[in-house]
């Protein structure tokens, strides 16, 4: 009963703030300093539609390591040739539920979290990381990264291809840097602006489940609750960076022409119950101020434990 009454309180965002989120929140709060104008530009746009979208040189600059993330993902996708050529192959096989076989995860289901390698640190660069915390209020928690290698599969869509809203927090902030070109036939994220939880939209699509469990909606859907036209369509040259709250319905990588190379990463506040996505190693080494410590903090854990005074 309790747990029912406690995972209720976290629907709404006075409880789900200053219950379960308290700490981070006023620590964000006290050291809150303002945003340089692409920043909060970027942030401006995620609160109003759910979606922003700016690029590595616009918000990042000089000092953005995206060169270090191609030239790793580079190498990664030449040492994996021959598993990702095999992937491509099997593109069109259904697979068990909630298996993807359009998307080559590079880094596996789980990679291991690496603080000082480039994956971690690009998730973990000012820039970034001060939207989310922004996005969120407090200060948030890196639950995954990975890079997705999209390939056209000639299919209807499916899974993730169709419409659908993500469920691990109340706000949820999610990050794609493309690594490629990504026009209409590479499969664009794409974002109904305004269903977030701070937007206006509140009514939801028809919808049905697949075998996953998944409730999903077609475009036909969609446009009943959402115009065609206020539908964000996320194309854009190599180094664009979107920025989405994908409790907001959303979809993407529909490829039908041409691969997808994107990195992703997601945000949640501390208290979301969310899995990671990776494997923590024995030890985490301690962080250098409060914003790393609380997005690197272990799961129930306070952010001290890896805060060095």
């Amino acid at each position: 009963m309790l747990r029912r009454i406690g995972r209720a309180g976290r629907r709404f965002e006075i409880t789900w703030r200053y219950s379960f989120n308290l700490a981070p929140t006023l620590a964000y709060r006290y050291a809150k300093r303002p945003l340089p104008a692409e920043s909060a530009r970027v942030l401006a746009d995620l609160d109003r539609n759910g979606v922003a979208i700016t690029s590595v040189q616009q918000l990042m600059g000089s000092d953005s390591c995206y060169q270090e993330l191609m030239e790793a993902v580079a190498k990664a996708e030449q040492d994996q040739a021959a598993v990702i050529a095999a992937a491509r192959a099997d593109v069109r096989a259904s697979g068990p539920a909630g298996v993807k076989s359009f998307i080559y995860s590079l880094l596996g289901e789980y990679p291991t979290l690496q603080p000082q390698g480039i994956y971690a640190r690009f998730a973990l660069h000012s820039a970034i990381l001060n939207i989310a915390n922004g996005y969120l209020g407090m200060y948030s928690r890196l639950r995954y990264y990975n890079v997705w290698h999209t390939f056209p599969s000639g299919m209807q869509p499916r899974q993730s291809q169709l419409w659908h809203r993500d469920r691990e927090d109340r706000y949820i902030c999610k990050v794609f840097a493309y690594l490629s070109d990504v026009d209409d036939g590479a499969g664009p994220f794409t974002y109904a602006a305004g269903t977030h939880a701070k937007g206006r939209v509140r009514s939801q699509p028809r919808h049905f489940k697949e075998a996953d469990g998944v409730q999903r909606s077609d475009d036909a859907q969609m446009a009943e609750v959402l115009s065609p036209e206020q539908w964000i369509r996320c194309t854009g040259a190599k180094g664009t960076i979107i920025f989405a709250d994908t409790r907001g319905y959303h979809k993407g990588g529909e490829a039908r022409e041409r691969d997808r190379i994107m990195y992703t990463c997601m945000f949640t506040s501390p208290a979301s119950e969310s899995r990671e996505f990776f494997r923590r190693p024995a030890q985490t080494p301690r962080q250098p101020n409060l914003e790393l410590a609380f997005a690197l903090a272990p799961p129930k854990a306070g952010p001290w434990v890896s805060f060095k005074f």
